[in-house]
């Protein structure tokens, strides 16, 4: 498919691009090297990678007695914290795939995550109970409840973690690569939520390659983790790779940056992943708190497009290097980022990591030479084995073997990648690209915002115009005028949005990343579309 012209595909150098094997032999490999290690630092005692390990054969025999089988499903609805990890672990040991359910989600969106993947059982947090239950009378079949943090007589669930965290033996089961680990929900942007499934030898890779290309220092690394553990950008980077890496996890439950502030200090946390929202507001630290952030090494941001001029103001006031990378969830996450040793280069998501090879792709799979925009594909062994249950979805998301990732892009000559926009995020005015992320640039840029997102709406005679949706600067106003000077300013005619909304807030999902959806729903509102 690929045209002569066109450069290679991008592929990192120096390492085996086969599956590395199972999660569960090479967590246990880690515990059995370092068992005194500290696996996860928690309110209660920290949990030593022997400890961790004895516990969560204790999970993976309590799950198999009460009938969960190899193959099958197992919710885990859980907040930040060693639960969430004993209870990952442990249905990973009892050969069960792992249906990780986003807390941002209503019971009416649960209850079809549940039935869609057939789950067999669902591990509930008591801080999710009266959701939980409304989600459950619409999966009836689903019997097998297990509670974490609840009082012992409790309806709703039938047993409790702590009496599965027993010293037991695991089922011996003979695990690979191949086994399926993982179905993650994608968000539904384009239609009804599909579920990414992940095998062992996906997350194994993707996560063993992010370990290599960070350095990351076995008993010395200690990850915070605020971004939620159901998501795939932390439940590779920030649970899967500490643990098979032999370094350690820091949760934190809640997005506070005084809470985070905290736990860095109190853990001495190393490395910190976050997405472009969460700096912004991190930086409304008080000056007496960045001393607790001199143990950080580096900032990871992944998850939305990083405006250069957040990455240099964090980095100014902090001291600390944000490393911007990228990849969706099919992909294991990770695809890209940039080296710690460099160079690094701002607005850039990096050049692949280890393992991964990336193009630029026409609509018909032709690859592009550099400096040209188009989709950005991938081919590794962390991409998924395919969308759950959905076979046609499935073979629309590739191109032959390259899993195409609905993000437009372009490769420099140096091999580094830069995501430009969504696809479908893309504004045609006039029959003129119009890209968002270019606008959102420049208005991030005048003092008076804090955030911004630009979006295209129909237009009966410009086809779309770009709208920006843009929040205050905390202690500031907005004048909409100026911010139309400004973009007059900075860039062409075509690219100047035609309207600004002011909101307190923009919609964001669990993550913090901004949901564009949300705010062309609230347009086609006003604008009495049905």
């Amino acid at each position: 498919m690929n045209s002569e012209s066109a450069p290679p595909a991008t592929a990192a150098p120096g390492v085996d691009a086969g599956a590395p094997g199972d999660l569960i032999s090479l967590f246990r490999a880690a515990a059995r090297g370092h068992p005194e290690r500290a696996a996860v630092f928690a309110d209660a005692p920290i949990w030593t990678f022997s400890a961790l390990d004895i516990a969560t054969d204790g999970v993976a025999a309590g799950l198999a007695e009460r009938g969960v089988a190899p193959g099958e499903r197992v919710a885990l609805y859980c907040p930040n914290g060693a639960d969430f990890v004993v209870a990952y672990l442990g249905c990973l040991k009892a050969g069960a795939i792992v249906v990780p359910v986003n807390l941002l989600l209503n019971p009416r969106e649960i209850a079809f995550m549940l039935r869609d993947s057939g789950t067999r059982a669902i591990f509930i947090h008591a801080a999710l109970a009266d959701t939980a239950a409304s989600a459950l009378a619409d999966a009836p079949d689903l019997s097998l409840r297990i509670g974490i943090g609840f009082d012992d007589d409790v309806p709703l669930v039938g047993c409790h973690l702590h009496e599965l965290v027993q010293p037991a033996p695991a089922p011996s089961l003979a695990l690979g690569p191949a086994d399926d680990a993982l179905i993650l929900y994608t968000s539904g942007t384009t239609g009804r939520p599909k579920g990414a499934v992940l095998t062992h030898g996906n997350l194994a890779a993707n996560a063993l390659a992010v370990a290599r290309t960070l350095g990351v220092k076995p008993g010395v690394d200690r990850v915070l983790v605020v971004l939620p553990m159901f998501h795939a950008f932390a439940g590779t980077v920030g649970v899967l790779m500490p643990l098979l890496a032999g370094a350690a996890i820091v949760p934190v439950p809640r997005f506070d940056p005084q809470a985070i502030t905290q736990a860095i200090k109190l853990h001495h946390a190393t490395i910190f992943l976050g997405v472009p929202s969460l700096y912004a507001v991190l930086l409304r630290l008080g000056d007496d708190r960045l001393a607790a952030w001199k143990s950080v090494r580096l900032a990871i941001s992944g998850g939305a497009a990083m405006p250069v001029a957040l990455l240099e103001a964090f980095e100014a006031r902090f001291g600390v290097p944000i490393l911007e990378g990228d990849g969706p969830t099919e992909c294991g996450p990770v695809t890209a980022v940039n080296p710690p040793d460099g160079p690094r280069k701002l607005g850039s998501i990096g050049p692949p990591i280890a393992g991964v090879q990336m193009r630029i792709a026409d609509a018909d799979g032709n690859t592009l030479s550099d400096g040209k925009y188009g989709e950005v594909c991938v081919k590794s062994p962390a991409v998924m084995r395919g969308y759950w249950n959905l076979p046609e979805e499935t073979a629309q998301a590739f191109f032959d073997d390259w899993f195409r990732t609905g993000d437009l892009g372009w490769r420099d000559a140096d091999g580094y990648f830069y995501l430009v926009d969504r696809i479908k995020d893309l504004v045609i005015s006039n029959g003129i690209n119009v890209y968002p992320r270019i606008i959102e640039e420049v208005l991030i840029r005048h003092p008076s915002v804090a955030e911004v997102a630009v979006v295209g709406e129909p237009h009966r005679s410009h086809g779309e115009i770009p709208v920006a949706y843009v929040t205050a600067a905390p202690g500031l106003a907005i004048d909409t005028a100026a911010l139309k000077a400004w973009c007059r300013e900075h860039l062409g005619s075509h690219e100047i949005p035609r309207r600004f909304e002011v909101l307190d807030a923009l919609p964001k999902n669990a993550t913090g990343k901004i949901l564009k959806r949300e705010l062309r729903r609230g347009g086609e509102a006003e604008r009495g579309v049905g």
